[in-house]
């Protein structure tokens, strides 16, 4: 019948066809063998590598997984050329740039938290356990991700910012900040003597630095007048301590308080 041979000459040349490319086919195979396990050595050699420069493990497979999956790519594409594919393959190419687009598109944030966590990670403005101040919070780093950073605040309060946010803000690491400057400012009554109020409080901020033994930066405290205000004489008291620990700032500056309140009221020069 007329439909049989239709069938049995379609399928004759279909089996023509095969036989033609079985020599391709077998070139197609052994070069997608030989990338295959390119890839993987690629891959194992990339994850050494990345580990030598960052000690992030994260990092290390990010890299090492990009790196299989570029050379994985190539051949499979140069595997799809050998059998002729060439419309499979520009299909697969302009499919996978719209659907990349349209992820670009979508998942924009997501994206942006992703380079900048590659960005912190490589760079290192902070590490785990650092203490930081960014975006008006103030804590200590507790984990580093990809897409975002956990940190510890003051009072005890868990605080997951994303890494596009760190990454545009300034970042204040007083983890890496050894020295700070306690900044106090003074009214002095005007009909008082300045001299010796001026060596009372110099004496004062270096009793506070000669207490704090482990945490004070050996340098003279700075005592300026700044301003004359009505009947009062403004007054700036400086003093440098360590930043060791997120307390010690605070701490200097709490005792430092007390003493120049409790020498200005023996001066009299407070109520």
């Amino acid at each position: 019948m007329e439909w049989t041979n239709l069938i049995f000459e379609k399928l004759n040349r279909w089996g023509q066809a095969t036989i033609k490319m079985l020599p391709n086919l077998a070139l197609a195979i052994v070069i997608f063998l030989v990338f295959y396990l390119l890839a993987r050595l690629v891959k194992k050699f990339v994850y050494k590598l990345s580990c030598r420069i960052s000690d992030k493990r994260a990092i290390s497979n990010l890299f090492a997984g990009v790196a299989y999956f570029i050379i994985f790519a190539i051949g499979l594409f140069s595997a799809l050329e050998v059998l002729k594919l060439d419309k499979a393959v520009s299909s697969l190419l302009a499919g996978a740039g719209i659907l990349g687009l349209a992820l670009g598109f979508a998942f924009q944030d997501l994206t942006s938290n992703f380079i900048s966590g590659i960005y912190i990670t490589f760079r290192k403005p902070f590490d785990t356990g650092h203490v930081i101040e960014t975006n008006g919070f103030t804590g200590t780093v507790e984990n580093i991700q990809f897409r975002s950073t956990t940190m510890r605040t003051s009072d005890g309060q868990h605080l997951i910012i994303p890494n596009k946010d760190i990454f545009q803000k300034p970042i204040i690491n007083h983890s890496l900040t050894t020295e700070r400057k306690i900044e106090l400012h003074l009214l002095i009554p005007f009909n008082k003597e300045p001299a010796p109020v001026l060596d009372d409080i110099v004496k004062t901020a270096m009793g506070v630095v000669n207490q704090m033994k482990t945490g004070s930066v050996r340098k003279a405290p700075e005592v300026w007048f700044e301003n004359i205000e009505g009947a009062n004489i403004k007054l700036m008291v400086a003093l440098w301590i360590s930043n060791r620990t997120d307390v010690s700032f605070n701490k200097s500056r709490h005792q430092l308080i007390l003493r120049l309140l409790d020498a200005l009221r023996q001066k009299q020069l407070l109520p």
